[in-house]
């Protein structure tokens, strides 16, 4: 079954052993699904009517509101000695499409620093959006970005994710964003429709990976039901695979294969960290 939609602007905190303790940030209409992506394994579903333009749709929280909401979060984060490690964009769908996003990073910008300085604020996105003048300015601005990469040829990135953003504009978009981590999502298909774990599929995807050249490349799997019933997790011999193939090009890669990548509710605990001002601590080195 899928996730329900989120009802909130701040949800969480959410746990994972990837991002530790995070406040998760809804930029999303109110239990309204809005993505311009389809992807065959989404958590939450199949996209209904997929956005084809930024801002598309009513009922988007404001960049006030977003500020009010994540302010009253951080404050109540600080009187109750609650640990927080970072505030994350995230939501349920894609947080770029928003028609004010850069407010948006402006006003979060300044909640956290009036209450929690130390805190860094990441972002998990799809990469479609990042070829546009204003997000990469605001994405910029940000101190982690974790961005989409499941495939690196048309067919794989039509029939997995099924965005009318043609790939070369992605993967030009990554390569003139700076540091950055690339998070992808590998599965398979018991109907043989659509799979990303084969030889050819990876061997594109890595050429792509080795264009964009990010910080590292966080790699996973399904761990919740899929949108498509008939897909299936990567192995984790596979996924190890693949990521000796990302280091041998001389770029960290990290795998995760029991949920910890995933944005919402991953289960491992977070690591070892010490605490920093504002309510907030920071991972451990």
């Amino acid at each position: 079954m899928p996730l329900p939609l989120i009802e909130r602007v701040v949800y969480g905190p959410v746990r994972s052993r990837r991002l530790g303790v995070s406040l998760g940030v809804n930029l999303l209409p109110s239990g309204m699904k809005v993505c311009n992506m389809n992807c065959a394994y989404c958590q939450y579903g199949w996209t209904r009517g997929a956005a084809r333009y930024r801002g598309q749709g009513v009922g988007w929280p404001t960049p006030q509101a977003v500020e009010v909401a994540v302010s009253e979060r951080l404050n109540r984060a600080a009187a109750n000695d609650e640990i927080v490690d970072r505030l994350t964009i995230a939501g349920h769908g894609e947080p770029t499409l928003h028609p004010e996003f850069e407010e948006i990073v402006e006003c979060l910008s300044a909640a956290r620093d009036r209450i929690a300085p130390t805190m860094p604020i990441a972002i998990l996105s799809n990469s479609t959006t990042c070829m546009y003048a204003d997000v990469r300015k605001a994405l910029r601005t940000l101190d982690e970005r974790f961005m989409k990469l499941d495939g690196g040829d048309p067919f794989t990135l039509r029939n997995l994710n099924a965005t009318r953003v043609p790939l070369e504009a992605i993967v030009d978009g990554l390569t003139t964003l700076g540091p950055l981590t690339v998070q992808s999502m590998f599965v398979s298909d018991l109907a043989g429709r659509i799979e990303n774990v084969g030889e050819g599929a990876v061997n594109e995807w890595l050429a792509a990976i080795e264009r964009v050249r990010p910080l590292a490349v966080h790699l996973y799997t399904l761990r919740r039901g899929p949108a498509l019933s008939s897909l299936r997790p990567a192995t984790p011999r596979r996924l190890r695979e693949i990521a000796e193939h990302v280091r041998a090009a001389g770029i960290p890669s990290q795998v995760y294969t029991s949920g910890e990548a995933d944005a919402l509710l991953p289960e491992a605990p977070p690591s070892p960290s010490r605490r920093t001002p504002g309510g907030s601590r920071r991972a451990a080195p």
